[in-house]
């Protein structure tokens, strides 16, 4: 199958398959850059539809279609090709664009947003998996950084976008701007993109499709509702506890029957792949746990805008893109990876330990010095999961190791934000209460998440308390993210580096001069 691939796409390097490349760019930043859009316009959506009430759920329902997506689309581009796959989830990703554009009333929005995750939920996995199909995995590494350009793009540019589209054009806008930069996506992959046409004689594995939504919705919502729509010992969390143990056990056990696996379980049996999706799931956690706190407490304690809060993050996103275009190169030009979960492990859990350090009087030099760190520790393991993981499975089953490596991340991402959010809330609530007494504790009763209008409204000795309160929630949340990250060292040090397909073998231990060499040129 790779063979055939190449020669389809034999002659028509750089130029097509640069195409190409940029056509799945964009569909990419489509599906990173929707929900940091939509976060900026929520209090306009939710001042002209109403249904205050149920505002978690645009997020929830979007999330939710896309987790429960992910490995249906990347089993049927599997089955029935690639390219196919990918367009259907563009067209599905538009029409809910469109419709949640002309949504009149929260129901509607929050449906039509469903409608949009499902198409979101093959996007980035047929960008990775095309990808996989178009580009041998020692020459994939050159192709990372612009993947982790277009991420770091998405989070520093979507609220700004997201704010200057609501304030000039009206909410509707930022659902519509996806339309045609959709539709140029569309045109792209269409004219240019040329993979083998697949059709696979066994039927799609509905029952597995089935366990396998119902176990991951009972998940998400766990990780949704716990400890802010209910209490974490619940009957209702405990009902989703088991309701989800039950479907993924089952759907465990029904893989080992099927005829055409949802997720082939064999692909486990490889080390690499079970360690790159446990790394991937907890670097998941910790990048989207980072990316909710950090923004919070430069607002709250360092006084920043929050017009400008992608802004903020800028050194940790700016040093992930610099350290995965330096391991891609790397990567590609000596055929060794495995120094890059190694190092990014470390790196992770140092950084993570800094940030816990933070405190009222850390200055915004020094909380960038750290952020930066935790941003070399996530640029080394990012994309070389991903690569990793691709290279451990066989061509046959690259749309469904995309699709579980991208499912595992987005699952940590669920538990990071759930887990580090429940800790940080909780102590931001005990600390407002013992430095404020009972203002402190009326004060973050509904929400220990406070807004920058809220924060300015406080008396000064609430505020200040209020500043010491988000200092200790966010050293919580950190110290455990960092405890957290210590099995991705541990399982980086299993990792066997094995020879990446497209390239002559492993090199020997004479070229570490050359590894050297690339990456003082790369950097």
């Amino acid at each position: 199958m790779a063979d055939t691939v190449e020669s389809a796409q034999q002659g028509k390097k750089p130029r097509s398959v640069r195409v190409v490349l940029l056509a799945l760019m964009i569909a990419m930043m489509l599906a990173m850059l929707d929900n940091m859009i939509v976060g900026t316009a929520m209090p306009t959506i939710v001042g002209e539809l109403g249904g205050l009430e149920h505002l978690s759920w645009v997020v929830t329902g979007y999330t939710l279609a896309t987790a429960a997506s992910t490995p249906i689309w990347g089993k049927i581009g599997d089955m029935y090709g690639r390219k196919g796959a990918f367009l259907g989830s563009i067209v599905i990703f538009l029409v809910g664009s469109a419709l949640s554009g002309m949504a009149q009333n929260m129901g509607e929005l929050i449906g039509f947003r469903a409608v949009q995750g499902l198409g979101a939920g093959g996007l980035m996995v047929g960008v990775m998996a095309i990808i996989g199909d178009l580009i041998p995995p020692r020459e994939r590494g050159k192709y990372t950084g612009m993947m982790a350009g277009v991420m770091a793009l998405a989070m520093i540019g979507g609220p700004l976008v997201g704010g200057t589209i609501t304030d000039n054009w009206g909410w509707r806008w930022s659902f519509y701007i996806n339309l045609p930069l959709g539709a140029v996506a569309l045109v792209l992959v269409t004219a240019v993109l040329h993979l083998p046409k697949k059709r696979a004689k066994a039927r799609i594995d509905f029952l597995g499709v089935t366990l396998l939504t119902v176990g991951i919705t009972a998940i998400v919502l766990v990780t949704t509702w716990g400890g802010s729509e209910y209490a974490w010992t619940s009957a209702r969390i405990d009902e989703l506890i088991g309701i989800g143990v039950v479907a993924l056990v089952g759907f465990v056990w029904w893989q080992t029957k099927a005829a055409e696996p949802v997720v082939p379980l064999h692909m486990f049996r490889s080390r690499n792949f079970t360690l790159m999706s446990l790394i991937g799931f907890i670097t998941g956690f910790v990048m989207f746990g980072a990316t909710l706190f950090l923004p919070l407490y430069q607002q709250a304690v360092q006084g920043a805008s929050a017009t400008n809060s992608g802004l903020l993050l800028l050194p940790m996103l700016g040093a992930m893109l610099v350290t995965s275009m330096v391991a891609g190169r790397v990567t590609t030009s000596t055929g060794r990876y495995k120094v890059f979960p190694i190092a990014g492990g470390a790196l992770m859990i140092v950084g993570l330990y800094l940030l816990s350090l933070m405190d009222t009087g850390t200055t915004r030099f020094t909380s960038g010095v750290y952020m930066a760190v935790l941003g070399l520790g996530m640029g080394c393991l990012m994309q070389i999961t991903m690569l990793v993981a691709q290279n451990s499975v066989e061509m046959k089953d690259m749309g469904v190791a995309s699709s579980s490596t991208t499912l595992v991340r987005t699952l940590g991402s669920s538990f990071g934000v759930a887990i580090m959010g429940a800790l940080f809330n909780n102590r931001v609530k005990d600390v407002m209460t013992e430095r404020a007494g009972a203002l402190g504790k009326g004060i973050t009763e509904k929400s220990a998440q406070l807004d920058a209008k809220s924060l300015q409204k406080l008396p000064a000795v609430a505020r200040e308390a209020y500043q010491h309160a988000v200092s200790a929630g966010t050293h919580s949340a950190f110290l455990l993210g960092a405890v957290i990250a210590v099995p991705v060292l541990i399982a980086a040090l299993f990792v066997k580096e094995v020879p990446l397909r497209g390239g002559p073998q492993k090199p020997t231990a004479d070229d570490a001069d050359a590894t050297a060499a690339v990456v003082v040129e790369a950097v």
